[in-house]
């Protein structure tokens, strides 16, 4: 598996691979094109250097780390996991927990103390992954968990 930086011409593997990722969560994603293509645009700028994909013959995922984020929950600049999705066919196969470890590295490297995400307060897979990793849970709002991990 290659793991590298995301390049403005991986908009349309993100596009296919965030749509197939996101079958059967469709209240926790965005479901026009043109909403996932804006997003790709706003995760490329708000951290290049945190927001990977990962390859094997061809890309399978996605990680997106903001070390520019400031928490108003944490009231601190922490990284935040905007977006990681794996494609379902290549799940369980550690590609998710690669990515997630490596952005981990990142923020670490960026000297944040602390990584932060939201989850969909149903996506119980989810939650048990992150959980897997030291991350805890900490408010709810409306359909989203927060989850943070101190790094």
């Amino acid at each position: 598996m290659k793991i590298r930086k995301v390049k403005a011409s991986d908009i349309d593997s993100f596009i296919k691979l965030y749509i197939e990722a996101y079958k059967g969560l469709n209240k926790y994603a965005y479901n026009k094109r043109k909403d996932i293509k804006h997003y790709f645009k706003w995760l490329l700028s708000r951290d290049v250097n945190g927001f990977l994909i990962a390859e094997l013959k061809e890309p399978v995922g996605f990680i997106a780390c903001d070390t520019n984020w400031f928490s108003y929950v944490e009231l601190r600049h922490v990284g935040e996991i905007h977006e990681v999705f794996v494609h379902p066919y290549c799940r369980r196969q550690g590609i998710g927990s690669t990515l997630l470890k490596k952005a981990i590295e990142y923020a670490k490297s960026r000297n944040r103390k602390i990584a932060g995400l939201w989850v969909g307060v149903e996506n119980y897979e989810a939650k048990k992954f992150y959980e897997k990793f030291g991350f805890n849970e900490t408010v709810t709002i409306g359909k989203w968990t927060r989850m943070i991990k101190k790094i």
